[in-house]
């Protein structure tokens, strides 16, 4: 389907999106996914893996959800070589605490096989990203073995919004609400998301500012796990982000653009870690001054 030009990136994606499904259903209808979904029974507990540790060991640090995805509308092809089960092996191993993938066909060239193969691959939950419209592809979402799904509020009406949110909570899959602005952060938490990602991508303009983050993350209410995603690059990007309040980061292109994207992360975190001092060491040097 071509692109229209007098429509935003996003709008000829949910456009697209709309078609494809159409397709899907055709093939596989809502009643057999549902029996799909039924049968499953594990879940891994995706907002767990991203939440403070509020044990006797304190805050385990910022979280990282570790992308993947062959292409991207901004960037289009990231990999010739899109290894989807070695690179989340390596993912899993350079210490990403949930993995992300593009399920998208036409923008992002992925697919609910991507999804299938990286669950059995690792044991951390598993997001899968895509532009979820209605309630057909929450079941498909568990038929897979997604443990997560991102619902985007600037695609969906606040009826489908709460009625997306409910049937997530009823099927026991987390659900990471996506806002871009404070109006559609108001309206996620309305309709009672406890897992908020900040895109820091304007998704109709494609254009990027981790300022975004900055400027919402003080209106989220207390209680919700806070995600900032996208246009995340180095260890001092993460010292901001955590600094701001933030339990987790969603990195992508980052590290899909590099040979290894496990050694990338596990590169990153490594420097970002070596620039935090620690807790107790932060509060003596206040302390001594």
């Amino acid at each position: 389907m071509p692109d229209d030009p007098g429509m935003t990136i996003l709008d000829n994606i949910v456009s697209s999106r709309r078609s494809t499904l159409e397709e899907t259903r055709s093939v596989l209808p809502l009643e057999r996914v549902q029996e799909m979904a039924a049968a499953r029974q594990e879940r891994r507990d995706f907002a767990a893996a991203l939440a403070p540790d509020t044990g006797a060991g304190g805050s385990r640090g910022l979280r990282v959800i570790a992308e993947l995805k062959r292409a991207s509308p901004s960037r289009g092809l990231l990999r010739h070589h899109y290894r989807r089960g070695e690179i989340a092996l390596g993912y899993a191993g350079g210490g990403a605490s949930a993995l992300s993938v593009l399920t998208e066909s036409q923008y992002f060239l992925g697919s609910t096989q991507d999804l299938i193969e990286v669950r059995r691959t690792v044991e951390i939950p598993v997001l899968r990203k895509d532009f979820v419209l209605e309630s057909y592809q929450v079941y498909e979402s568990v038929a897979v073995g997604a443990d997560a799904l991102l619902l985007i509020v600037a695609i969906l009406s606040d009826h489908d919004l709460r009625s997306l949110l409910d049937l997530c909570n009823q099927l026991r899959i987390a659900a990471l609400v996506e806002v871009h602005t404070e109006g559609e952060l108001d309206r996620a938490v309305a309709a009672g998301a406890r897992i908020i990602g900040v895109n820091n991508r304007n998704l109709k303009t494609l254009e990027i500012s981790l300022e975004t983050s900055f400027q919402l993350r003080a209106k989220m209410p207390g209680g919700c796990v806070a995600v900032s995603e996208s246009g995340i690059k180095t260890a001092a990007d993460l010292r901001r982000i955590e600094d701001a309040g933030f339990d987790a980061v969603l990195i992508g292109e980052r590290f899909m653009t590099q040979p290894d994207p496990g050694a990338a992360l596990s590169e990153l975190l490594a420097e970002f870690t070596g620039q935090r001092a620690p807790v107790e060491m932060r509060n003596s040097e206040v302390e001594t001054r």
